[in-house]
């Protein structure tokens, strides 16, 4: 985390409405950083990631507001519903705030950059959502999506889109454009977190069940914002140095308890 004798730092965090966007917003300010939110409303910068203008608007808008320097970006918008905006705005969206910005990382002090990815990575998931996205083509992955919503399979899109863009930061964190450059990139993968998304779910009894069957939080349970946005402000501090292309799972113990000792 940032400490004192570190020089204020310039944020740029999508998402910043609500949940871990805002906690982290919030958190990062706190410290003394200028920060610039992005969302829909309500924030510095008003852009629908869900849309090639709103991506296109929110780099232009982010560069007018710096001077075409950022230090740190964390992506952090993103959807849980059954519909295909979700994997728009969580792979498609997420994909160009950070390419769209790189060049304004390259011109700041120590950049850094982080997405927010989520436990839902790990879930099966379905392939054609994410090879399409992952080859680029939203026309495609739009079709995808909307082929599981006629499935009565909408809830595979959220996790889709989440391996999608875990994969393509996984595939790009080691390159010339980020690596080689000296710009860290990696990812959180919260598990269930309490937020605006998932409190009407976390409501029905019912729903909560399988939630937490799918999901199990064995240390501490569910997570509040506040909890994850720590982590997010370490990994875009200069102090990371040397961690890149990992996703970090902040989930109570989720991923070991799924996975076990095969994968690490």
């Amino acid at each position: 985390m940032s400490t004192p004798e570190h020089q204020p730092r310039t944020y740029l965090v999508t998402g910043a409405a609500s949940g871990i966007g805002r906690a982290t917003t919030a958190y990062l300010r706190a410290q003394g950083h200028s920060v610039i939110g992005a969302d829909l409303a309500g924030t510095d910068i008003s852009a629908d990631l869900a849309t090639p203008e709103g991506r296109t608007q929110l780099v232009d808008r982010a560069r007018e507001l710096t001077g075409g320097r950022l230090d740190a970006v964390i992506a952090g918008a993103g959807l849980a519903h059954f519909d295909p905006r979700t994997v728009q705005v969580n792979y498609f969206g997420a994909v160009a705030t950070l390419e769209g910005l790189r060049p304004l990382l390259a011109a700041g002090t120590d950049p850094r950059a982080v997405l927010i990815s989520s436990v839902a990575s790990i879930h099966p998931a379905d392939q054609a959502i994410v090879d399409a996205a992952l080859a680029g083509d939203e026309e495609a992955a739009v079709a995808a999506a909307q082929a599981a919503i006629d499935r009565s399979e909408g809830y595979a899109i959220y996790g889709a889109s989440k391996q999608a863009v875990t994969r393509w930061l996984r595939r790009t964190a080691a390159s010339d454009d980020w690596a080689a450059a000296g710009i860290p990139l990696n990812a959180v993968a919260p598990g269930t977190t309490v937020t605006p998304m998932t409190e009407p779910m976390l409501a029905d009894p019912a729903i909560r069940k399988v939630v937490d069957t799918s999901v199990p939080m064995p240390l501490h349970g569910h997570a509040r914002p506040e909890q994850v946005a720590p982590l997010l402000a370490w990994l875009t501090s200069p102090e990371n140095t040397h961690v890149t292309g990992q996703i970090v799972f902040v989930d109570g113990g989720a991923d070991a308890a799924l996975r076990g000792d095969e994968v690490w």
